[in-house]
């Protein structure tokens, strides 16, 4: 299928980003006429992700987060990328429920809510490397 528009998007891992990342890609996705249902979904996974490499990813450090988003004539597919510290066993960590910062609050549901929201998710990192989340979302309103 073939891409009809792109957009990249970095900034430093601080947590007031994630509202802009949330916004950007979100006001991306528009030209595909989603439905206020689809944007609602993808502003959700994207806050997620970005939520992720910031708390996870860099946890206190400071890094970059890039976004990616790609458009097609029915779909978006959004990557969020860190280069921080991986994650050693992605199946566990895709669990429900599953935190490496209980004390913090995390209700380790990240992955979940991504799953839940996006039409797919994939999750690929390495240890000292980073993260790699891509989404995709099934756009029913079409351009």
């Amino acid at each position: 299928m073939k891409k009809i528009n792109e957009m990249k998007l970095e900034f430093i891992s601080n947590s007031v980003n994630e509202s802009f990342a949330r916004m950007a890609v979100a006001a991306f996705a528009s030209q595909l006429d989603p439905t206020v249902e689809e944007i609602t979904d993808i502003k959700t996974a994207v806050s997620e992700a970005v939520t992720n490499a910031i708390i996870h990813g860099y946890d206190g450090v400071k890094g970059i987060v890039t976004v990616i988003c790609e458009l097609y004539i029915d779909k978006i597919v959004i990557e969020v990328i860190d280069t921080g510290r991986g994650i050693a066993d992605i199946d566990t960590a895709r669990q429900p429920l599953y935190t490496t910062k209980p004390n913090d609050g995390r209700s380790g549901m990240g992955f979940t809510v991504m799953e839940t929201f996006m039409s797919g998710c994939e999750v690929y990192s390495l240890v000292g490397s980073g993260t790699r989340v891509r989404m995709t979302k099934n756009i029913t309103g079409g351009c």
